[in-house]
C-alpha cells in the first residue's frame, strides 16, 4: 500500500471518531477484516490502529478487540478547558509580568480616592463614556489610525469587538475571506453567526492576494478578515506594499477589511495599519488583554462613522456596556504610560522566549515573529500532530493543533505552542520535552 493512501485511512478514520460518525464505544472491524476491507496487508491494519490509539482515538482490548474512545477536545485551542495543577499549558497565552498585581491594587485604590464611583455603579452609554472614548482615540492614533472619539466603541475584550463586528454588519450566509490559518476565535464567531468562511493560501509573509482577488470574482464575498500586523498562529506582518494591494482588491470589490491587531502591539516598525490605508472600509479592532492583563476584558472598536450605530446597537443587545470599574482602570494606564510601558516590557519578554525556544528547538523547524509570544512548529509528513499532542498530554504538557486554526478541509499536522503563560525555567523544561517527543515521533 502506498505510503499516502496509508496516512489518507489514518486521517479518514480519526475524522470519522472525532465529528461523531464513529461513536465512543464503538467496535472497529478486527485488523483482519480492516485489512480485507480496504486492500491492504495485515500489518498495515495493526499500524493503522497503532496509529490511532497513539492518537489517543482509540484502545486495544485483548480478547475484545479495538474500540472508539471519546476524543481529546480537537486541537485543545477552540476552548479553554480546566487544567489541573501539574499541567503546563502551551496551548493559551495568557502573558504576565511581575508586579501587575500591584499595579492592579495601586489603581484600585486611586479610582476609590478619586474616582466618581457612583457613576460606575451605573449604566454607561454602550460605546463607552465620552471621555473615555477620546482617550482611547488617543490611543490608537499614536499607533497611526486616524481614529476619534466618534468612531471609537469600548467592547469588552477583541473578541467581543469581532463579534460586534460580524453581528452588525453581516448576515448569515455572508461569505468571509479568511486566512487558511486564523484565530480560531474568529472562527468561532462565523460558525454562530453562521457566515461562511473561505480559506486563502498564505503566500510567504501574508496572504496569497492573486487567490483572494480571483476569490472575489468567482463568489459574492462580503468580508475578508486578517491580521496584517503579527499573525496568529504565523507571526507574519504583512508588508507595507502588500496592504496597499489588499486595499485595492478590497476597494474593487466592495469589501469590509476586518483588521484584527491584538498581537500587533509586539511589532515594533510595522507599516500603517488597513485602517489607516482605508479608513472608509475597515473595521480595526484591538485590546488590552495580550498587551495589559488577560483579565482586563477592554477592546476596542474603531469603525467608519456610518457603521457606529449599527455596532452600538449590537454591543446593547450583547453587554449594554462595557463594565465602566474595567473601562476607568484601562483608560487610566492609557493615559499615564502604564500600558505603554508593558507593552514595552512584554516585547522584551516575548523576544527571550523566542531566543529561549529557537535554542531548544534548534534541530526543528520553526515558524514565527522574534517578538511573538507564540511558535508555529510544522511537522514532518509522516508524523501526526494527534499523536504528539497526545503524548504531551502524557508528559502533562498541553499543546495545540493546527486543527482549531484551519479554515481548510485539509488540516496540517502542526503544534502551535503559546510560550507565555508559564514561568521561563518551566518553558525550557516543557520545550525540551516537545523537542524530545518529536524525535522520538519521527524515528
Amino acid at each position: 500500500m502506498a505510503h499516502a493512501r496509508y496516512k489518507q485511512l489514518v486521517d479518514r478514520l480519526a475524522d470519522d471518531i472525532r465529528s461523531g460518525r464513529l461513536r465512543p464505544g464503538t467496535l472497529l472491524p478486527t485488523h483482519r477484516k480492516l485489512a480485507a476491507r480496504e486492500g491492504i496487508a495485515l500489518v498495515t491494519a495493526t499500524r493503522v490502529y497503532a496509529e490511532l490509539q497513539a492518537m489517543g482515538l482509540v484502545s486495544g482490548e485483548t480478547g475484545r478487540g479495538t474500540f472508539v474512545k471519546e476524543p481529546l477536545p480537537r486541537g485543545q485551542g477552540t476552548d479553554m478547558h480546566a487544567m489541573s495543577a501539574d499541567m503546563v499549558d502551551l496551548s493559551f497565552n495568557y502573558p504576565s509580568l511581575p508586579g501587575q498585581a500591584d499595579l492592579l491594587r495601586a489603581a484600585l485604590r486611586q479610582l476609590a480616592a478619586t474616582g466618581d464611583l457612583e457613576a460606575l455603579l451605573r449604566y454607561q452609554p454602550h460605546g463607552g463614556r465620552a471621555h473615555e472614548r477620546a482617550i482611547v482615540a488617543r490611543h490608537l492614533a499614536r499607533q497611526g489610525l486616524p481614529a476619534s472619539a466618534e468612531t471609537v466603541l469600548l467592547v469588552s475584550g477583541a473578541l467581543h469587538g469581532l463579534a460586534t463586528t460580524a453581528m452588525g454588519l453581516l448576515e448569515p450566509g455572508d461569505v468571509v475571506a479568511a486566512d487558511a490559518l486564523t484565530y480560531p476565535g474568529f472562527k468561532l464567531v462565523a460558525e454562530t453567526q453562521r457566515l461562511e468562511l473561505v480559506p486563502i493560501p498564505s503566500a510567504g509573509q501574508g496572504p496569497d492576494l492573486d487567490a483572494l482577488a480571483a476569490l472575489c470574482r468567482r463568489r459574492r464575498v462580503r468580508a475578508v478578515y486578517t491580521m496584517p500586523t503579527l499573525h496568529n498562529p504565523l507571526g507574519w506582518v504583512i508588508s507595507a506594499t502588500r496592504r496597499r494591494d489588499l486595499v485595492a482588491i478590497a476597494r474593487r470589490h466592495g469589501l469590509i477589511l476586518i483588521e484584527d491587531a491584538a498581537y500587533a502591539f509586539l511589532a515594533e516598525r510595522a507599516p500603517p495599519p488597513l485602517a489607516a490605508l482605508a479608513p472608509e472600509t475597515t473595521v480595526h479592532v484591538s485590546g488590552l488583554s495580550k498587551s495589559v492583563a488577560t483579565g482586563l476584558r477592554v477592546g476596542f472598536v474603531c469603525a467608519p462613522d456610518p457603521w457606529i450605530a449599527k455596532l452600538e446597537r449590537v454591543i446593547r443587545a450583547t453587554t449594554w456596556n462595557t463594565p465602566a470599574t474595567m473601562t476607568a482602570i484601562a483608560c487610566g494606564w492609557l493615559e499615564d504610560g502604564t500600558a505603554a510601558r508593558l507593552e514595552k516590557e512584554k516585547r522584551r519578554d516575548a523576544a527571550r522566549r523566542q531566543r529561549l525556544a529557537a535554542d531548544v528547538l534548534g534541530g526543528l523547524k520553526t515558524i514565527g515573529h522574534p517578538n511573538s509570544y507564540f511558535l508555529w512548529l510544522p511537522l514532518a509528513p509522516e508524523v501526526r500532530a494527534d499523536a504528539i499532542a497526545m503524548a504531551l498530554s502524557r508528559e502533562r504538557i498541553s499543546v495545540s493543533t493546527a486543527e482549531p486554526f484551519s479554515t481548510s478541509a485539509q488540516v496540517p499536522h502542526a503544534l502551535r505552542l503559546a510560550l507565555g503563560s508559564v514561568d521561563l525555567t518551566r518553558l525550557e523544561r516543557s520545550l525540551e520535552t516537545v523537542a524530545r517527543v518529536v524525535a522520538d515521533q519521527t524515528c
